[in-house]
């Protein structure tokens, strides 16, 4: 008997325009519950965004949305994806995750990033430093939540923050799923090898993903950290369809840059096939029709069940 292979899937709605997506602000409170109403049926976990604008248009806080949802939906994992070490404290945020995980009895995947688009920290007023900087703050980030989860009182000095006779009470019990995101080879998978108990990444031309993964595994090896510890998960945008041609008629030039999967449930599986055999075993997945959900339906029907 052959075993299918083996992915999950979340589902991240939009917190507000992501270029692909109709959204309308008077109507979507009710367009988000139609969404989550059916994606909690049958994804196991929910996912919020962490942009604060990318011009002027319409968008809800990430963490507002993510405690809404785990109010409203009691059942599903709850992930970000992925925070930005620099719109809150390290310090606050681990006092943040943890109280989310103790409220909702442990459905916590915490998504952590270091940030990059300058426009939007320039618009809501954060220091825009250096890459490099921002991935040793990002590093220190993590250093910090870890031990806020762990000690009671926990002490930290770095050379971007300190916490002093801490504490973070309720400390979570289990502790939050902690996925860090990024594809910086240098360092910020370095972090990820040293730290992380799942990596994230955008999607990506086949051959990039190979590397990425190689690359990864490499600083694992260096750090002394098992490779296959770590959970490797994406998060592309579907386009999907009956017609073949309608869906990839409907990805555009989004399909030639290798950040979507486009086609119809065949192709669609064939595609997570690849990835499946690359080593990623997680997706959490978009799609274009927020208010038909006809795309979401199709994915749940056709392709989720593939993948059990």
């Amino acid at each position: 008997m052959l075993h299918k292979p083996r992915m999950e899937f979340g589902y991240n709605p939009p917190c507000g325009d992501r270029g692909y997506e109709l959204i309308r602000p008077r109507e979507y409170l009710s367009d988000l519950h139609s969404a989550l109403d059916v994606a909690s049926q049958s994804f196991g976990s929910l996912w919020s965004s962490d942009h604060l604008n990318y011009s002027s248009e319409f968008r809800v806080e990430c963490w507002t949305l993510l405690t809404w949802m785990a109010a409203r939906y009691p059942g599903p994992m709850l992930g970000t994806v992925v925070m930005c070490n620099s719109f809150r404290n390290p310090s606050l945020l681990a006092k943040m995750s943890a109280s989310l995980q103790h409220m909702s009895s442990g459905r916590l995947i915490l998504g952590y990033g270091a940030g990059w688009y300058e426009e939007e920290y320039r618009s809501y007023g954060f220091d825009y430093p250096s890459a490099g900087i921002r991935i040793d703050m990002f590093k220190e980030g993590v250093e910090i939540i870890r031990r806020m989860w762990t000690d009671s009182p926990a002490d930290f000095v770095g050379a971007h923050y300190r916490v002093e006779n801490v504490f973070c009470e309720p400390r979570p019990d289990p502790q939050p799923v902690l996925m860090l995101g990024g594809g910086g080879e240098k360092r910020t998978l370095k972090v990820v090898a040293e730290q992380a108990d799942w990596w994230n990444d955008v999607m990506r031309p086949t051959k990039e993903l190979k590397h990425k993964l190689e690359v990864l595994e490499n600083h694992c090896t260096e750090v002394g950290r098992n490779y296959d510890e770590i959970r490797k998960t994406l998060a592309p945008r579907f386009f999907i369809d009956r017609s073949n041609e309608k869906a990839k008629e409907m990805a555009g030039g989004k399909k030639s840059s290798g950040q979507v999967i486009a086609g119809d449930p065949s192709a669609v599986r064939e595609q997570l096939d690849e990835l499946v055999e690359l080593g990623f075993d997680f997706v959490v997945a978009t799609f274009p029709r927020f208010q038909e959900l006809d795309d979401m339906k199709l994915f749940v029907n056709e392709v989720m069940p593939y993948f059990e």
